[in-house]
């Protein structure tokens, strides 16, 4: 079994490591005279850490039975710190997965010993961060395996359960010894100082509780996390899923929430209408408009093909981040719906490593001075950017024309004096048939292409595509992607483990126990050779053409403009490559039909893509030959398998 030996080397010398630690503490000269530490070591006993649970009283009474509810939070911490009167910063994962579902790529669950003291917390974190000076909380959201309450889907009860136990943490919240009991209990041994951490849901509760302002959360670790909950079901009024919120309570609740809980999964079926309507529901559940609130600082981290939790989520929580001048920090890698542990392992551990010394230790150890964003251009292959977007960046306007063969259009920088594109929905049909066949004429879409570039072609952050359109009918949906045309090997995405491959060795990170190994499968990068790659995209239903609140019949034969987000992403196409936008129908298996099959007209002189280029227009001028080139070469092109039906569930 290989051990990673730059994370275990400590290990052999622990005992010396102490002494020299407790020899500082005893005398107060010699601590001064060391320098500042840069990096916290595994000094401290995993094997001997204290293991116990809490409840903390959130306050609320969800499942109405009289009494308020109480949160689980696990922990493991060192011994050692307490006893010498050192107080120690927590990571806290809060999470609905941790009996129903399991974390990671191995779907570990929560175990406990006989006594109910927990024995394995899933995932490596207690493992690494423990014997370095840490404490590791697992919080079960309201509803789930341990705690009292109902799960109410990133409402007041989800991000209230979190919240609460940070408030515990830094002494403004009472927590107890059992479930049940009043024997009351202090966390005496912590500063407060708290980071969360998680992927999907669990990173969305991260994002949820920073945007309550609450003081004590330093720093939090969203990994392909939800923003609003409303852009997880829906995309402007098109329907994602074929399900709500409520049915997402019933998959991962507990037992006991089964039993007490109808009466909040009513309150969510009926404030969530599938006519794709922002509703009070979803105000109670978006992040982003909070996100003035946020203290801490966010260390975001998404997979560019994620088609669970899409990359909306990541752009307009970063955007707004950055309005509000919030310190952030970035990763972008080519996966699915992936953590990084499970794509760039060793990088992951020492980066969050640094991070958390950083943040919750106040070492000064240059991460704050590195590079903000890592991008993964190709499988394994990563760059940087000081900022993200990269300075310089600007939005572009490309503008879509009728082209020299029937049915493929151009796309440039001069606007489309007249002209016109007609495509008719089809939803056995999708991104994968439209971009497979875009250099040749298909009743399905409408799709343009630059000329072959000369140059690289940078886009950075989040596009949106205007159209004016005529439907037949009274009910339309619309999609528009950019499509990189041009040979590639890229990770495969749209494979059931979405762009990795899980080995059968193990490698080792942090101490392990009997019951809790820290030892985990590796992974290696699944790729695919393509002719073309889809690399951001945008839904929406017309009838929310003026409105999110209330969609509307449309009127057959009336021209409509709307205006369509597209997914945050960062790509380059590269030169001899042409960029390409299809505007189409319904997306197969990524957004549900509409009621009828329309015909639609684009106005193309009232149609155009604003893009975000690295350089803005001269860049892409650059790019640009100065010459016609010759009609693109017909034929179907290969890609991605087509993306699987997709599940309402923000998979662990």
């Amino acid at each position: 079994m290989p051990i990673r030996t730059r994370f275990t080397i400590w290990r052999t010398l622990a005992t010396a490591a102490v002494a020299t630690l407790t020899a500082a503490l005893l005398t107060p000269a010699a601590a001064v005279a060391q320098a500042a530490p840069h990096e916290s070591r595994p000094v401290y006993s995993y094997a001997h850490a204290v293991r116990e649970s809490v409840w903390v009283d959130t306050g609320l009474d969800e499942d109405r039975d009289g009494r308020t509810d109480r949160v689980a939070a696990d922990i493991v911490r060192p011994a050692e710190p307490a006893r010498r009167g050192r107080k120690v910063p927590v990571i806290m994962d809060a999470s609905p997965y941790y009996s129903c579902c399991g974390r990671g790529n191995e779907s570990q669950v929560k175990t406990y010993d006989a006594h109910g003291r927990i024995v394995r917390m899933p995932l490596f974190y207690d493992n690494y961060f423990v014997p370095r000076g840490y404490a590791v909380v697992g919080v079960d959201l309201a509803g789930t395996n341990r705690s009292d309450g109902c799960v109410d889907v990133g409402g007041r009860s989800d991000i209230r359960s979190a919240k609460a136990v940070i408030d515990w943490l830094n002494g403004r919240a009472t927590a107890y010894t059992t479930r049940t009991g009043r024997k009351t209990v202090r966390a005496t041994w912590t500063n407060g100082r708290t980071g969360m951490i998680g992927k999907s849901w669990d990173g969305t509760i991260a994002n949820g509780v920073a945007a309550t302002g609450v003081r004590g959360l330093r720093t939090v670790v969203p990994i392909s996390a939800i923003s609003s909950w409303y852009d997880y079901y829906f995309a402007q009024g098109a329907a994602l899923y074929d399900g709500g919120p409520d049915e997402l309570a019933g998959y991962v609740q507990s037992d006991a929430a089964q039993a007490h809980c109808a009466a909040v999964r009513k309150e969510l079926a009926d404030g969530s209408p599938p006519s794709g309507d922002w509703t009070p529901l979803w105000t109670a559940r978006d992040y982003v408009k909070d996100a003035a609130r946020v203290r801490a600082s966010v260390f975001a981290v998404q997979g560019m093909q994620d088609l669970n939790v899409r990359t909306k989520h990541l752009g307009q929580w970063w955007d707004a981040l950055a309005r509000h001048g919030v310190r952030r920090k970035i990763w972008l890698s080519q996966t699915g719906h992936v953590d990084p542990f499970d794509y760039r392992r060793g990088a992951w551990v020492d980066t969050l490593h640094r991070w958390f010394d950083h943040e919750l230790l106040g070492y000064d150890n240059g991460i704050d001075r590195a590079p903000m964003a890592d991008i993964e251009r190709h499988p394994d292959h990563w760059v940087t950017s000081r900022a993200w977007p990269p300075h310089g960046t600007r939005t572009t306007t490309l503008h879509p024309a009728t082209g020299s063969v029937p049915g493929v259009g151009t796309l440039g920088a001069r606007p489309a004096a007249t002209g016109t594109a007609t495509f008719t929905d089809d939803p056995r049909h999708g991104e994968t048939d439209w971009a497979a066949h875009l250099t040749t004429p298909t009743p399905d879409k409408a799709g343009f292409l630059t000329a072959p570039l000369t140059r690289d072609l940078r886009l950075s952050g989040s596009g949106r595509v205007t159209v004016r359109v005529t439907p037949t009918t009274a009910t339309a949906h619309l999609t528009a992607v950019l499509v990189d045309l041009g040979p590639d090997t890229i990770r495969d995405y749209a494979d059931a483990d979405e762009g990795i491959t899980t080995l059968t060795r193990r490698s080792c990170w942090g101490e392990s126990t009997a019951g809790d190994s820290a030892c985990f499968k590796d992974t290696a990068a699944k790729t695919t050779a393509v002719d073309y790659t889809v690399f951001s995209r945008g839904w929406a239903d017309l009838g929310h053409h003026a409105s999110l609140r209330k969609g509307v019949p449309l009127t057959p034969g009336r021209a409509y403009t709307m205006t369509l987000d597209l997914a945050a992403t960062d790509h380059v196409v590269s030169r001899g490559h042409r960029l390409a936008l299809v505007i189409a129908g319904t997306d197969r298996n990524l957004i549900d039909p509409p009621s009828t099959r329309p015909t639609l007209t684009l106005d193309l002189s009232r149609t155009t893509a604003r893009l975000p280029l690295v350089g803005g227009a001269p860049a892409l001028t650059r790019a640009l030959p100065a010459t016609a080139p010759a009609a693109p070469r017909p034929g179907p092109l290969t890609g991605v398998r087509a993306p699987r039906d997709a599940q309402a569930v923000p998979a662990p």
